[in-house]
């Protein structure tokens, strides 16, 4: 095994240079085998929990979600602060921002991204709620992609570029986590729901877009930042969008079908034919067929 990740430690260094000395020795970023192995028990969970649950009764979860959803939004919260805080200290750019221009501000960044990328760990709980709770019509394909690759990506970003232009999608996916889970936990509570406004106004395709924009002034007006990493935040986002798209258009289709069913049902219910189990527009012909009269002779 030490031999296998000693390879591997020389191939990510061909690959994409030396490492950043300022994360050496924290917690899980050394080696990326956990990182990697958390990543394919999740994906295994995530294929053999739905089966396992198929003939159970789903669990409520709502105390502990309850839990778990306000410690992720003070999680979130704390990050966004933290890195407004850090990015204002440090003064960074925001075309672009090197990793190595802000001194002690970089490394504020740097040990609040940590958390963020210990955080896509801790939001794996997220699927195995959903599992538990047999809503399996929300793990969907951009939902298990987003989280399985997010947790991966930011090993790489903490170990090569762990602060400068990396903070911005960090910052505003923390805001939008204090938004989504903050929802999500009040939401547990019943009594809490007609007081909810916001679910409307938290839309992870904006959070994409703002990204991209973001990103690509990096490209346009470079700094010391590495080109490579920005192409990479580019394509990575722009297959968000794809996925996010996809999704939505499947949800419209299956929600203006549903529409066109109920239309549909609401006109039979109104017509003597549909009560007859007739719903074209033709009558049978038996209907059709004037009775002849019978002959006397």
């Amino acid at each position: 095994m030490e031999h296998f990740d000693a390879s591997l430690s020389t191939y990510f260094k061909a690959l994409l240079g030396p490492r950043d000395t300022r994360v050496k020795g924290w917690f899980l970023l050394d080696n990326y085998i956990p990182t990697f192995i958390c990543s394919v028990i999740y994906l295994l969970i995530v294929w053999l929990g739905p089966k396992y649950m198929r003939n159970k009764q789903p669990f409520s979860c709502r105390g502990i979600l309850v839990v778990y959803n306000l410690g992720l939004t003070l999680l979130s919260l704390y990050m966004f602060c933290e890195l407004v805080t850090g990015v204002w200290e440090g003064k960074y750019n925001f075309f672009c921002q090197g990793t190595r221009t802000a001194g002690e501000s970089d490394m504020k960044i740097i040990r609040v991204l940590w958390w963020y990328y210990f955080s896509k760990l801790i939001e794996f709980m997220d699927t195995f709620f959903f599992i538990l709770r047999k809503n399996n019509h929300q793990i969907t394909v951009l939902h298990v992609y987003h989280h399985a690759s997010m947790l991966n990506i930011w090993w790489f970003v903490m170990n090569w570029v762990p602060c400068g232009h990396s903070y911005f999608g960090a910052t505003l996916n923390s805001f939008i986590h204090v938004l989504m889970y903050s929802y999500y936990g009040l939401s547990s509570v019943p009594s809490m729901r007609p007081y909810l406004w916001w679910k409307k106004y938290i839309t992870q395709g904006q959070l994409f877009v703002l990204t991209i924009i973001q990103t690509s002034c990096g490209v346009i007006w470079p700094c010391t930042f590495p080109l490579g990493w920005l192409y990479f935040q580019i394509g990575y986002m722009i297959s968000l969008i794809a996925l996010f798209t996809n999704f939505y258009i499947q949800t419209y289709n299956k929600k203006g079908a549903s529409r066109r069913k109920d239309h549909l049902k609401d006109h039979q219910n109104g017509s003597m034919a549909a009560v007859n189990g007739h719903t074209n527009s033709f009558s049978p012909l038996e209907n059709n067929v004037k009775p002849r009269k019978l002959r006397k002779d």
